[in-house]
């Protein structure tokens, strides 16, 4: 009766401890699905290789921009760690030069148009314990402006993608019902 008394216990100790470490590891997030999950986009032409590194926070019935993102202000460009962008090439964007490497891309969002800023150095996050960008402007190499278009229906995840649908390669990026395009040649 004893021995049998132990194994009763025990299995009811671990029973208790599974239940225990189940509900833990669900309800603290461990397989929830993350609110700005990461993406990388890649674009390929011949030897010209572009990637894009980001996390995509969604609207969840938010004002975006001039709410969420402030006009006028430095966004990093999506959620968490700072957006990347790499070429292996020299790019030619707007009317300046970006040399071949490892960029952050940063924006500066208005109503009608946003600048959009390839800033050689590479920030572990995207924003300090104070919510402020990390961002350096003495490491900005390029800042382009663009035009804001808005589309008619609503993108609820933040989107950066290539287009060379027109054999016109542009860098977009989507959110709400606002879409920017940075040409790229």
């Amino acid at each position: 009766m004893n021995r049998f008394f132990k194994i009763i216990v025990s299995l009811l100790l671990l029973a208790v401890i599974g239940i225990f470490g189940y509900t833990y590891i669900t309800q603290s997030g461990f397989f929830k699905k993350p609110l700005s999950p990461k993406d990388t986009i890649e674009f390929r032409l011949n030897d010209l290789k572009l990637t894009v590194f980001y996390n995509r926070p969604s609207k969840r019935n938010r004002d975006i921009f001039g709410g969420l993102v402030p006009f006028n202000k430095v966004w990093r460009t999506g959620a968490n760690e700072a957006t990347t962008f790499e070429t292996n090439k020299d790019l030619t964007i707007g009317k300046a030069i970006l040399p071949k490497g490892k960029y952050t891309l940063w924006t500066i969002p208005n109503k009608d148009t946003w600048d959009v800023i390839f800033n050689s150095k590479q920030y572990p996050w995207g924003v300090n314990e104070a919510n402020q960008v990390l961002r350096d402007s003495i490491f900005d190499v390029l800042i382009i402006p663009v035009f804001v278009t808005q589309i008619n229906h609503v993108v609820e995840q933040f989107t950066i993608a290539f287009d060379n649908s027109t054999d016109n390669l542009s860098l977009t990026m989507a959110w709400d019902t606002t879409k920017i395009v940075v040409p790229l040649k």
